[in-house]
Parts: structure tokens; sequence; C-alpha cells
């Protein structure tokens, strides 16, 4: 398994990837804190939604952070390519025949492919941490915002808080992106199906249908990375979508035992 994990690595590593998810994880954050700091006096709002985050919430220990876990829907959706690109190419390119030569376990090659993408996603969620901390202080001196209360121990302990929930939720997103790699095996097919599903499907039925989003792990993932909100709970969140997400890895875990290896 640790040689599925260092080989899985390598190929994460690769320039052609690496390179790319820096350029997206840049643009996402980049983004979202832009937006955040520079519409702060805009009547339509500046948040998600557009919900209006004014000067005097972000000045408070936790206006460091807003913008980061404002991200995490966006950092989720690359991290749910990242994984359905990675799982499925093995049948699309038929690589996965050749690692069976060498591990004829195939739980051992899922677990260690699952550990490197997992680590892949850790290194993704800091460096959007890191750069949501520049560019806040960054867009705050533009806009005449006190950081004062940044530096305290509260907004160290909010820091920590919403990374953690930011990456639970971004590696949600990843297995998601997995559980969709495995069941339809081709990278095209897993990725289109996942964003849409994320982006358009589960909105729309939010908006149309009361109180569906409480059984979307998609929604159920964003609630965990803000950490919870009026209506659903950070616990409900977290463990109703990590439940849904094992099932499904459950069940794709056994597919990809017992069928064949070619696409």
């Amino acid at each position: 398994m640790w040689n599925v994990f260092r080989a899985e690595l390598t190929k994460l590593k690769r320039p052609s990837l690496s390179l790319s998810t820096i350029a997206a994880v840049i643009f996402v954050t980049g983004l979202t804190t832009s937006l955040l700091f520079l519409l702060v006096d805009s009547p339509e709002g500046n948040g998600e939604r557009g919900v209006r985050i004014g000067r005097d919430v972000l000045a408070l220990p936790s206006g460091v952070t807003l913008s980061f876990s404002n991200a995490a829907g966006l950092l989720g959706i690359v991290a749910l390519c990242i994984f359905a690109a990675q799982t499925a190419q093995e049948y699309t390119y038929g690589t996965l025949r050749n690692l069976l030569v060498r591990q004829p376990s195939r739980m051992k090659i899922l677990i260690g492919k699952l550990g490197s993408m997992k680590l892949f996603a850790i290194a993704m969620v800091t460096l959007s941490a890191l750069l949501t901390i520049i560019l806040s202080y960054l867009f705050a001196g533009v806009k005449d915002i006190p950081t004062q209360a940044w530096s305290t121990q509260d907004a160290q302990i909010a820091v920590i808080q919403t990374f953690v929930n930011v990456l639970l939720a971004t590696i949600g997103f990843g297995v998601f992106g997995m559980i969709l790699g495995l069941l339809l095996r081709s990278p095209i097919s897993a990725i289109s199906i996942g964003v849409i599903w994320n982006l358009i499907i589960e909105g729309l039925l939010s908006l149309f249908v009361t109180d569906i989003d409480r059984y979307f792990p998609g929604q159920l993932l964003s609630i965990v990375a803000a950490g919870g909100s009026d209506r659903i709970s950070y616990q409900y969140a977290l463990f109703t979508s990590y439940g849904f997400l094992l099932a499904g890895l459950a069940i794709v875990a056994f597919l990809f035992k017992r069928r064949d290896v070619a696409n």
C-alpha cells in the first residue's frame, strides 16, 4: 500500500497537474477574497447569494477567515475534478491492469490512491489558507478596514477552526469525485456529472423544495466549511455528509473489487 501511495503521489506532482492546480487555487482564493473586500460598500452584497458583510464584521477576529470559508465550495470542485480524473483515468488509459500486476490487492490500491490524494488536498487547502491571509491584509489596507483583532488569540483559533472545516469539506468533495470516477470509469463523465450536480442541480432543488438541502452531500459540505448555519448544525452537516460519502465509497469499493479492470 505504501508503494501505491508513493506512486500516486508521483503522478500528482507532475507539473501538468500540480501547476494547473496551483493556478486554480490562486484564482479561486484571489477571486473570493477580492470580491469580499472590494465590494464591502456595495448595496448588492459581497458574500454568497448576495449577503452583505460589512466592515464591522470584517474587523472582527473571524474576519480574516471569511473569504477562506467562502472559497471552500470552489476548492471542493477543484478537488472533485482531481480525485475523479485520477481515479477514472486508470480505466481509460488501461493502467489499472499494470498496477494489479505489481499489487494484486485492489483494496490496497484504492486505499493508497485515496491517501495520496488526501495529502494533495491538504497541500491545496494550506496554500489557499496562506493566500487568503496575505490577500485579506492587503485588501483590508486598501479599503481601510481595521485589522488589530486579526492578531489576537481569538483570530488564531478562528483560523485553525476554519482550516479544519474547509479541509474536511474539500476532502469530502474529493471523495465524492472519487466515487463518481470508480462508478462511471470515465474522467469526462465523472467530472461533468459531479460539477453539474453540485453547482446546479443541488442548488436549484434546494430553492424549490423545502429542507431538501439537508440530504444533499454538496450542500452539507458547504455548511461544514462555514462551521454550521442557522438551520442546519455543524454536527448534523458533518456526520450526515460523511455518512453518505462512506456509504457510497463502500459501494464503489465493492464494485472496484468485483468488476473487470477494463473500461
